[in-house]
């Protein structure tokens, strides 16, 4: 019997050099998917005549947009590096794309709600929210895309996963910030998307911990990751089981429920964001999904 190999890289450095990204990144990533899933749900209530619901969400998307593009910048150093994404559109950069999209799904996001709140060009209003809820599946998914492209073990084995996931939750903190701001009587839409998106965000979890196997699940179940996903699983269950429950009643427990769903989504990212670090730190969860390949 051969025993197992411990694994170790020249003078015990990383293989890989960490990330360079601070934690501007998964608070973007988080502000993304919810101004995202918010999009959707404006364009949703505009189809359903709601009114109330749809210039609500609309502020919500507008607002978080704002922050994620703060964010953004703040991490690139200087507002004119954003712009120069701009200026090539590259097929095969997710980055590229990412800044594209993002450009017209503010555009798109900000038409809609100047049309909203001016009480002018109906029509213009209505083609820009169908645009910017078309966009906005691409915005909630092209942050995971981003990450699964990298040489990071624990992000590019969980490829499959990612993209379900970010837009669960994206799904999922939308509906829970708007069922936290409607009164419950009227937050009837908001809620069926909470739960919808909060469900499948930890059949998407579940799925991904399963798909890696007990080595490279390790980076997400153990350190700061595991704490930031357990934390995260319990506050989306639980925040979306008080939201659809006891929320439909009382005001105050909707409110709780659905910040603390938004607040789990928020979370995941930060989790992943960890994971990714923690799997960077260590030869092992480098070497592992190669020796898989190879059958070794």
């Amino acid at each position: 019997m051969v025993p197992d190999v411990e694994v170790q890289s020249y003078y015990d450095k990383p293989i890989l050099k960490q990330p360079v990204w601070k934690w501007f990144i998964p608070a973007y990533f988080f502000t993304g998917g919810l101004a995202a899933g918010s999009a959707m749900l404006a364009a949703g209530a505009r189809l359903r005549g709601d009114r109330r619901l749809a210039r609500q969400s609309r502020f919500v998307t507008l607002g978080a947009l704002g922050i994620s593009t703060a964010l953004l910048i703040k991490d690139l150093g200087r507002p004119e590096r954003f712009a120069n994404m701009l200026r090539v559109l590259k097929p095969t950069s997710p980055m590229s794309i990412g800044s594209w999209v993002l450009g017209a799904f503010g555009t798109a996001a900000a038409a809609g709600t100047a049309s909203d709140l001016l009480d002018v060009l109906p029509g213009v209003g209505a083609v820009a929210d169908t645009a910017a809820g078309a966009i906005a599946p691409v915005v909630a998914t092209y942050t995971a895309v981003l990450l699964a492209d990298t040489a990071v073990p624990a992000w590019h084995e969980a490829r499959h996963e990612l993209p379900f996931l970010f837009a669960a939750s994206a799904a999922a903190s939308a509906g829970g910030i708007a069922v936290a701001l409607a009164p419950p009587a009227e937050a009837g839409p908001a809620r069926r998307i909470l739960a919808a998106g909060a469900v499948t965000e930890l059949a998407a979890v579940e799925a991904l911990h399963r798909r890696l196997g007990s080595e490279l699940a390790a980076t997400y179940e153990t350190g700061l990751a595991g704490r930031l996903g357990n934390w995260s699983r319990t506050l989306t269950g639980l925040g979306a089981a008080t939201a659809v429950t006891a929320g439909r009643r009382f005001r105050p427990l909707a409110v709780v429920g659905g910040l603390a769903t938004a607040a789990g989504g928020a979370l995941l990212r930060f989790a992943v964001f960890e994971a990714g670090r923690a799997a960077v730190r260590d030869p092992k969860y480098v070497v592992a999904p190669q020796r898989r390949e190879l059958g070794l």
